[in-house]
């Protein structure tokens, strides 16, 4: 009896001399690091073995560790945290993403609609030339499409095109009826001259105005979308830092050498760790705050001259007031046109078609006044619900640090946890503030400086930031270089007015709009179409079929992330 109790008292002493409590805590590392797929399990020694030869995790008592499994923990550490900080951005980059293409959809599903009433206007009003103006109508759309998302064209420009290719149809068609089969020079004498007789008064001067404010609104929002996408890439690929990289090893791979494979870090430990590894990340926190509140602020400045559903849907308005105003000034026209064209070349007609009298088109309805609502209502409450659920993100940068200390099942001091040395009741060295200059003190990991590719981000964030606000105005170029031009539209504009009344000249254009394409929409292929081509007149838009189209336009280049696996651990004992 007494001999069996020495000999189990001496099997208890050899297992405690070894610092491991027993032999078979080298077989639990070997299956969590199989499990975790670090590395071949022929890295792991049979039995603990002297750590003296270990960079990061060396210890005095004997290890299950070698210096290639210590290698093999810090890539893991590497990886696992990167794949962490992209769990966590999932949600937020998804509800970005996901917007970015509900916008285009509803820009798109409003440009077709507004085509659509376009086309309905000269059909019910101006049967007589409604399919030679279609050619017209599609270009002109197709233009402000392509301004939307990003092309760089001059809304100027475009708008006094589809009006320099309608002249010609207004005047054979309304102003100057008696004769046909104009010859192709002598219509496109009349198309040369629109900017100067000035047919349509200040109508294409207000048109150009009001696309030019609604639509840079309308793509700057796409724009400021695209950049919190490329802010999140960005950050969910963070360099880390050699010190960093050490720190994470010590923190998470570093317990299981010992055999600790079920520890985790106490809460201060981990607090400044992971804030002296996303220091840089914390130094976007402020910007980020900024852009999600100047998000805001230009949805609410997203009405009247900036209204860009209301703009759009309004376009049939303002055109059939051009063609009341140069039927109006019909006499003037003619003398105009024969002075600068000469008498038309062209035989005359065996029958004289109707004119509409400025009187009676200007007592005509216009039609679909009642849904002109329906679809600006949608994304106005579409871009309020994304706000809504963008105020929830607000602190993300801010708080990075501290939200993976929570997934981490990082211990509070209640509990016993690993300081980076041993399992302790509590860690009690100083805790560190968020950001760089905090860092000076942190004893776990130094760090040296700002992140120059952060910087990078976060001086995008800035000017972004300026944009929406309105504090500045670029010239030329790219996503920064938006020129909106001054002053206000309201108020300057009458589509009865005469020349004589003082409207807005209609010429070159007062205002520039240039925008460089910085989104990256599928719109390619050649977006000028002809307007001496016929085309097939599309009837109104149905609001399932406008639906259905706007479903269809997708963003591509979808963001996905990879989701961890949850790591379910065997109980070896």
């Amino acid at each position: 009896m007494d001999a069996l109790w020495v000999h189990r008292v001496f099997l208890l002493a050899c297992c405690c001399g070894s610092g491991l409590g027993s032999p078979n805590k080298c077989d639990e590392v070997r299956k969590v690091f199989q499990l975790k797929q670090i590395g071949p399990s022929q890295l792991l020694p049979l039995s603990p073995t002297p750590g003296s030869d270990l960079q990061v995790c060396a210890s005095k008592n004997s290890t299950c560790c070698t210096k290639k499994m210590e290698e093999k923990y810090q890539v893991a550490a590497r990886r696992d945290i990167q794949n962490r900080i992209q769990t966590s951005s999932f949600s937020l980059k998804f509800l970005i993403s996901r917007n970015v293409a509900a916008f285009q959809d509803a820009f798109e599903a409003l440009l077709w609609q507004a085509e659509n009433y376009t086309n309905t206007l000269f059909q019910d009003l101006y049967h007589s030339m409604a399919d030679q103006a279609t050619g017209p109508v599609r270009e002109l759309f197709t233009d402000i499409s392509l301004f939307l998302l990003g092309s760089e064209l001059s809304v100027d420009g475009l708008v006094q095109r589809f009006f320099d290719a309608l002249f010609p149809l207004v005047y054979s068609h309304f102003i100057s009826p008696s004769h046909s089969d104009t010859s192709s020079g002598y219509t496109e004498c009349v198309r040369s001259i629109s900017r100067e007789v000035r047919p349509f008064g200040g109508v294409p001067g207000h048109l150009a105005d009001q696309i030019g404010r609604s639509g840079v609104s309308g793509k700057l929002l796409l724009q400021a979308l695209h950049l919190g996408i490329e802010i999140i890439n960005t950050t969910d690929h963070l360099q880390l830092s050699r010190e960093c990289r050490r720190a994470l090893l010590k923190m998470h791979y570093c317990p299981h050498c010992q055999g600790l494979t079920q520890s985790s870090p106490c809460m201060g430990y981990c607090l400044n760790v992971m804030r002296g590894c996303l220091a840089s990340l914390a130094e976007i926190d402020i910007h980020w705050r900024e852009f999600v509140r100047s998000l805001e602020g230009l949805s609410a400045r997203m009405h009247g001259p900036q209204d860009l559903e209301q703009v759009l849907l309004g376009i049939h308005r303002l055109v059939h007031d051009a063609v009341r105003h140069a039927q109006k000034n019909g006499p003037r026209l003619s003398a105009q046109v024969y002075k600068l064209c000469g008498p038309p070349s062209r035989k005359p007609a065996q029958s004289v078609r109707i004119q509409h009298s400025s009187s009676s088109s200007s007592s005509e309805s216009i039609p679909l006044k009642a849904s002109v609502r329906v679809s600006g209502a949608s994304l106005s409450n579409r871009r309020k619900d994304f706000l809504n659920s963008l105020r929830l993100y607000l602190t993300y940068y801010g708080g990075l640090a501290d939200q993976l200390c929570m997934t981490d099942r990082a211990s509070s001091d209640a509990v016993s946890c690993w300081n980076g040395t041993e399992i302790v009741k509590s860690y009690t060295l100083r805790v560190v503030g968020n950001g760089i200059r905090a860092q000076v003190a942190n004893p776990e990991v130094k760090v040296k400086g700002p992140d120059p590719v952060i910087n990078q981000i976060i001086d995008k964030l800035k000017h972004i930031n300026q944009l929406l606000q309105g504090k500045s105005i670029p010239k030329l170029g790219s996503l920064d270089q938006i020129e909106t031009g001054s002053g206000d539209a309201e108020g300057h504009y009458s589509g009865d007015c005469d020349d004589e009344d003082g409207c807005a000249g209609s010429g070159a254009g007062d205002v520039k709009r240039k925008v460089t394409r910085v989104l990256s929409p599928d719109v390619t292929g050649n977006h000028k179409r002809h307007h001496h081509h016929h085309h097939h007149h599309r009837p109104p838009a149905k609001d399932s079929e406008m639906e259905g189209r706007s479903r269809s336009f997708r963003l591509t280049g979808a963001i996905w992330v990879l989701v961890l696996p949850c790591l379910h651990m065997l109980l070896a004992l």
